[in-house]
């Protein structure tokens, strides 16, 4: 078996892996979120938080550890732009989506607290929250769509 098409099947499949569960999963929440249902808010947040952890995670640390070994292997040289562009991108986008995890903890305990008291709306600090959450995702989702075109293009 070929080494460099089996890590470079796995990179697509992580790269497919990372950006689809974390679209897929914003999206249930954006719109869970605007549904008005405390249960809702509280169930997807609940599945978004692992999620994250089964899919997202070991994507994010597989990624740059199998693009660098490829790039490696190939011999392209790391001062190369389309590199040191798709490794800031890369970077801006977990400079997000960190904080984004710890946005989605808070959103997902409060959700939950208010869903086991029965209440019917969620606390305002929860909306503060979610718009946090939201802002943040928009420039990481953006830079990984830039990171996929160079990483297909390598247009630099």
């Amino acid at each position: 078996m070929n080494t460099f098409l089996l890590v470079k099947t796995l990179h697509i499949l992580s790269s497919v892996l990372m950006v689809g569960t974390g679209f897929g999963t914003a999206f249930y929440l954006f719109w869970a979120n605007r549904s008005g249902s405390v249960a809702a808010q509280a169930v997807v947040s609940k599945w978004v938080i692992k999620a994250d952890w089964w899919f997202t995670t070991p994507a994010v640390v597989f990624q740059p550890l199998s693009g660098l070994w490829m790039a490696h292997y190939l011999g392209v040289p790391w001062s190369a732009t389309w590199i040191w562009l798709t490794l800031a991108l890369y970077a801006l986008a977990g400079a997000c989506w960190l904080p984004v995890v710890w946005l989605q903890l808070k959103m997902a305990k409060l959700a939950d607290a208010a869903h086991q008291q029965g209440a019917s709306t969620l606390p305002p600090q929860y909306f503060l929250y979610a718009r946090r959450w939201e802002c943040l995702g928009y420039p990481a989702f953006c830079a990984m769509v830039a990171v996929y075109f160079l990483m297909v293009m390598k247009p630099i």
